[in-house]
């Protein structure tokens, strides 16, 4: 094994990690700042107005990303879940653990803006379509892992059941995507496609990305932070904790 994949092995030590974040995660939160400013100007201001939906579908430029994000956050929880049996690292747990809330959040305003969209232009707030009625379970999944990893006072058994859940789950996400392939459905196809031009505005299409980009910079920049606590929490007896300084806490 070479020196170079040993170095990135150390990472997945808690105490390497941690400061490893402390340096990320405002450069994240940063980056993140300027590309939703920039996103939002272009998405409302630039962008221009649909002729069949008029102003109304501006909306996609939040509920878009954070149907992406809220799919991706849960593979990635997959991810650090295959990691955590595989390898019995603990910081894989600790990552989803911090990863959940985020995902849950992007889940939650997926449906929201979905259905301010839907009661202007299908006349219901609500209704039973798969893909809704799949990314709803998606928002549930979040929620049973939250529920269930905080229900469990051992770290480590906590950490195994959540990734149970995070890879069972993980089934759900594809039928998300090809919901609307595989059944009749209510809702529009594909916004973007990487095997088809896209069929909107250069304008919007560029407000709808960068919206994306920030999306997936916050979520980066807020699980690296809430890793840093979580690891506080689980390490505080430690002697690495204790000899930290103050400010790096």
């Amino acid at each position: 094994m070479s020196q170079r994949l040993v170095n990135w092995f150390k990472f997945a030590s808690p105490a390497s990690f941690y400061p490893l974040a402390g340096k990320m995660w405002p450069w994240f939160a940063a980056i993140g700042t300027v590309l939703a400013a920039a996103g939002l100007w272009i998405s409302f201001f630039v962008a221009p107005t649909d002729f069949q939906q008029g102003e109304g579908y501006r909306i996609i430029f939040i509920h878009v990303p954070a149907s992406w994000m809220s799919m991706f956050i849960y593979c990635v929880m997959a991810f650090w879940a295959a990691i955590g049996i595989t390898f019995n690292t603990r910081l894989s747990g600790m990552m989803s653990s911090a990863l959940a809330p985020t995902g849950a959040l992007f889940a939650f305003l997926s449906l929201w803006t979905g259905a301010l969209w839907g009661k202007p232009m299908w006349g219901a707030w609500w209704v039973w379509d798969a893909r809704l009625t799949s990314e709803l379970i998606l928002f549930f999944l979040y929620i049973g892992y939250i529920a269930l990893t905080a229900a469990i006072d051992d770290p480590r058994r906590a950490d195994k059941a959540g990734a149970i859940i995070s890879l069972v789950g993980v089934v759900n996400v594809p039928i998300i995507y090809f919901s609307v392939k595989w059944w009749n459905t209510l809702h529009q196809g594909a916004s973007v496609s990487l095997t088809k031009a896209p069929s909107m505005a250069a304008t919007m299409l560029w407000g709808m990305l960068i919206m994306a980009l920030a999306f997936w910079m916050y979520s980066i920049a807020i699980a690296l932070y809430r890793v840093r606590a979580i690891i506080l929490e689980r390490e505080r007896h430690t002697a690495w904790v204790a000899e930290l300084p103050e400010m790096q806490r």
